[in-house]
């Protein structure tokens, strides 16, 4: 083979190459704007109007707390629910050992941020992750015949609870789901701190297993 046509048929796999190079460049650009972005695209707020009631979801004491008392005191609504964690109470009670559970701690907060005892109501039954809180919640709403509630969690968690209300209790009323405003995520530099970007791939993995239908399952 003569050095011209071995030229010409090397142009073509240099043309490949150069293409194959270029889309790594975009799907490689496209990838890290993903994963820059992914920390805002976790956090959806919806604008604030007046409830049934506020629902303080389990978890980060005593920020989420302190948020829905700021509402109740705005006059959002008449009540403050609470959910009550199932674990590690049920373990710890098997083992003899007394445990009072989160929702202890969050009633005090309330009553300190100036929340009437009566106003505070802890919902029935335990449970055991973000998927039980909402159907615990919707519950909660329907027997109280109302059609908005208030849902106060973290900033990358309001995501999920936007998913999960919607497949799971939307029929039964609406969620207005809130952040705490002293919630320290970072959305735009969720990668710079440990406990941010653990947040990010929790609620991934969360929002991932609730589009699937739910197949994974806390551990009972």
């Amino acid at each position: 083979m003569t050095s011209a046509n071995a030229n010409v048929s090397a142009a073509p796999r240099r043309r490949a190459s150069r293409i194959f190079l270029v889309l790594l460049g975009v799907l490689f650009l496209a990838a890290i704007t993903i994963l820059i972005g992914i920390g805002r695209w976790l956090v959806v707020e919806d604008p604030l109007e007046k409830a049934q009631a506020i629902a303080v979801l389990s978890g980060r004491l005593p920020i989420r707390a302190i948020e829905a008392a700021k509402l109740y005191r705005a006059g959002y609504a008449p009540e403050v629910w609470l959910t009550r964690s199932a674990e590690p109470g049920e373990a710890l009670q098997a083992m003899g050992i007394p445990y009072v559970g989160e929702d202890f701690y969050n009633f005090r907060v309330l009553i300190h941020e100036g929340v009437p005892v009566d106003a505070i109501h802890v919902l029935q039954p335990s449970i055991l992750n973000t998927a039980n809180e909402m159907t615990s919640i919707a519950a909660a709403l329907a027997e109280k015949k109302g059609k908005t509630v208030i849902i106060v969690t973290t900033k990358a968690h309001t995501r999920r609870v936007h998913t999960l209300w919607n497949k799971l209790a939307d029929r039964r009323g609406r969620a207005i789901v809130r952040a705490a405003t002293t919630d320290p995520f970072q959305p735009g530099r969720w990668w710079s701190t440990t406990s941010d970007a653990l947040d990010v791939l929790r609620e991934v993995l969360g929002l991932l297993n609730a589009w699937a239908g739910l197949p994974l399952h806390a551990a009972n």
